[in-house]
This record gives C-alpha cells, structure tokens and sequence, in this order.
C-alpha cells in the first residue's frame, strides 16, 4: 500500500535525521559531564516538549520544530531565547570557567566530524551510488534556442574547462559543469571543449528560467543535458508506445536515424514533431531493431497548463540512466566535503555570482532530500553519503564564531580569558538574544524556500498522461 511505504520512507528519514542531531548534542553532553557541569536539559528539536522524562537530573524530551536540538548549560551562557527559561534548581549557578566553555563547546563539532568519519568508512565498504552524469563531461543534447546551441554547441562534445576552470563531470558541486555554470560571474562563458581531434573554446551567453515571484532566484544555464543512456522505465497504458511495442527497460538508442545520447533530446524532438511518426531505434536484451510510433494527443486534466497541451507517445523515463558504486576513502569523502562548505561560502559572498543565502537549504529541506534519497531504490547509500557531507556542514558551521553557535561559545571564552574576567550578564544576554533573532530569522527565511520545495507550484507539478483506450470495432452485418 503507498501510504505505508511512505511512512516507512519518512520513519527512515526520521530516524537518520534525528541520529544526526543525536550525536552532535551528545558529544556536548558527555564533555559536561565529564567536566562536572549542570545539565537542565537535553532536546531533539525545539519548541514546548510533545514528550519529555526526567533521568537523574536531566530532562530529555522532543520538541515539534525539527530545526535541530540543543543541550541546556545554565552555566555556559544564557540561552533562554532558544533553550526557554532554565529550570529553578539551576538558576545562579556559578559560571564555568573558560576552558570548561570551550571544551564543551567544541565537543558537539568533533562529535559530528567523528561520526561523519564513520558514516564515511561506511560509504568506502558498501559504495556509494554514481549516475552517468557524475562520470561524463560529454555533452548529450542542446535545447532548442538556447544560447548553447547559438553558440554551436553540438551533442557529443566533450567539456574540457569552463572559464580556464577544469571539470571532470558533469552534475554535482566543485569541478562539475553545471556547477561552474551556475557560479560564473561574466556577461558569458568559455568553454573548452573536444569535438573529435579538435580542440576548441566556444563562448556563449547564458539565461535564467522564468520562475514565479516568492521563488528561489533563478540560476545561470546554457541549456545542454549530460549524455546519458535513454532507458524506458515505464510504458503509459493505451499510448502509441505500448501500441508500437515498447517495454519497460528498453534502450533507444535512435530516432528517425540519429544517434540519441540524452531522453531530453527526443522530448525536444517530439515537441516540434507533431503527431509525424517517429522510428525509433531499440535495445532490448542486447537484440537491436526499430519501432515506428506516431504520438497522439492524450486525455489532459482540466489543470494542464497549454505547455504540456501536445502530442506525447507515452513513455516514462529513467530519471537517472544507469548507474555504478563508487568506493571513494573516507579521506576523499571528508575532503570534498569541506571543500564544498567553502566553495558554497566564497559564491555566496561573492557580490558577482547569482547564488545567495535564499538557495542554502535549512532542516525542511534537508528532510526533504533525505526522503527523496529514501525513495531511490539504493535508498540507504545515497542517504549515508549524504550524511557524511551534512555532519561535515554541520561540524564547520557550528564553528563559526557567532554567539549562540559553538564557535561563537569559544570567541566569548577567550574573550573572557583575555580580559581575566566574564562579560556582564547583562550585556552577554544582550548579544546572545541578538543572534538568537538573528539566526532564527535566518531559518526562517530559507524555510520559506524549502516549504516551496515541498509543495511546488502549478508550473513545476507533474501531470499524469493518460490516453483513451483504443475503440473496439463494430460488427454492422445484419444478424442472421
């Protein structure tokens, strides 16, 4: 039934999400103790507690907003616009010394970073899930009147450099296409590129997608799709494919003739074809032959938009083509991680680059890529990878010296050794309830974009295709 596998999918999320937040808030609470501090509380999201016991001492409970967890110090700094008021048995405590404040402080960092060198180890033994995108910088096909084929871009080519910058694949952050695509900060953009023996530099501009007004900002494209193998996965029931004898797990490998490296190609195709017949070229268990199929137009709901208003032949594709495992060590996994962070942070400042702080992703986005990871069938690979990359976020991220986070605890511990005495109550207050408002204004400003995420538009929802049954013919003889 859906509505179990779904909440099996989200129980998955749940479960792996939370150990995240577990093991951070856990590496706080066991230097605390260690240390000889008071612990008030330990929670797992925040908000007024849905469950909550109290175990010698501590009270562990769960709150409702899934934006983290925290561990209550009375005696590491006043925390009560985020933690809520200190229970009375651990009010006026004497505050801990500096060392103690920069020990614990760092503890939940190293904890993440620990456990991401584990979950790496993890990802090294059992593979980790690698699209053709991630393996090719071949160019599979050119969007009608984009600027990559005014520029004379050509399916097949192979990208060496964008903006004297190597890549090695194609989606993805750091040396990827699309990445140095997106973050490029001039009026066009160079490629290098091999097309048979000849090596060439092609310059283009490039465009943004229209979006709608409270969505993300548009990013840069140029409008070219990574080669990858045309693989049906599903047959739409009554269409000209099932009609013409297309099946599930077919490969076409060609349309009227052409070679097809990309399924967009032929979806661009289709678009201007008509309702021509098309000959497609199939694979299927290694035999080759051809199908004509002639696209019809299907039964549209009521809410299609006119875009989608055209001839279809009914099939579905493989969102992701074939795939391969990766066994990168735990040293690379960790590696690209940070060199991730900082990529992210250098466009994100940049007053050149079109990325900014709307396109980060907070908890509700992160739970939805978690769950869409879940629905993959090698579901619990892609999403232990991932959390290599997110622990390893959220180890650095916690470091910055901000008051509130962890790094901002160490700045205001040295502070305090530096000047031999604390910063006043009044004062620390006043800073730690600022970047409280600050932060939680933050999340709530990328949750905005997340929750589009979750819900999107009219543009961006899928519309079912369904096509009429075929008319069963008529005997009009006369009885006998």
């Amino acid at each position: 039934m859906e509505w179990v596998r779904i909440a099996l999918i989200l129980l998955e999320v749940l479960v792996l999400f939370n150990a995240i937040i577990l093991a951070h808030e856990l590496g706080h609470y066991l230097v605390a103790r260690k240390r000889g501090l008071a612990v008030d509380r330990f929670a797992i999201w925040f908000g007024k507690p849905i469950l909550k016991k109290k175990i010698k001492g501590v009270t562990w409970c769960l709150g409702w907003i899934p934006f983290g967890g925290y561990v209550s110090l009375p005696q590491l700094a006043p925390m009560e616009a985020i933690e809520g008021k200190v229970s009375p048995e651990f009010q006026n405590l004497p505050p801990a010394s500096p060392t103690d404040k920069i020990l614990v402080s760092i503890a939940g960092p190293a904890a993440s970073f620990v456990t991401a060198i584990i979950l790496a180890c993890v990802v090294w033994v059992t593979g980790r899930p690698v699209s053709e995108a991630e393996l090719t910088t071949v160019v599979g096909g050119v969007k009608p009147g984009s600027p990559a084929e005014k520029a004379g871009i050509q399916p097949g080519d192979r990208i060496l450099a964008i903006d004297g910058k190597p890549v090695n694949k194609f989606s993805g952050m750091g040396d990827s296409i699309i990445w140095r695509i997106i973050t490029s900060t001039g009026d066009s953009i160079k490629l290098e590129i091999q097309r048979g023996d000849q090596i060439l530099t092609i310059e283009t501009s490039w465009e943004r997608e229209q979006t709608s007004r409270f969505s993300r900002k548009p990013l840069r494209q140029i409008g070219i799709y990574p080669k990858r193998t045309p693989i049906v996965a599903a047959v739409v029931s009554n269409s000209p494919a099932a009609t013409a004898g297309l099946k599930p797990d077919d490969i076409i490998l060609t349309y009227n003739g052409k070679p097809l490296l990309c399924p967009e190609t032929l979806g661009d195709f289709l678009r201007i074809n008509g309702t021509n017949p098309v000959t497609l070229g199939i694979c299927r268990n290694d035999v080759v032959f051809e199908l004509t199929v002639t696209p019809t137009f299907p039964k549209f709901e009521p809410n299609t938009p006119e875009s989608m208003k055209r001839p279809f032949i009914g099939i579905i594709w493989d969102i992701t083509g074939k795939w391969a495992l990766a066994y990168p060590t735990p040293w690379e996994q960790i590696q690209l991680s940070i060199k991730a962070v900082k990529d992210t942070f250098a466009v994100i400042l940049s007053k050149k680059s079109d990325v900014g702080a709307q396109h980060l992703t907070g908890p509700l986005g992160i739970l939805r890529i978690y769950y869409a990871l879940f629905e993959n069938e090698h579901g619990w690979r892609h999403a232990i990878w991932f959390s290599v990359i997110l622990n390893v976020n959220l180890a650095i991220l916690n470091l910055l010296p901000l008051p509130v986070l962890d790094g901002g605890h160490i700045l205001l511990a040295l502070i305090e050794r530096f000047r031999r005495r604390p910063l006043g109550t009044k004062t620390l207050t006043l800073i730690q309830n600022a970047f409280a408002a600050i932060i939680i204004l933050f999340l709530l400003y990328v949750s905005f974009f997340d929750i589009q995420d979750w819900f999107p538009g009219k543009k961006d929802k899928h519309i079912e295709i369904k096509f009429s049954p075929p008319e069963t013919p008529t005997n009009s003889a006369p009885s006998p």
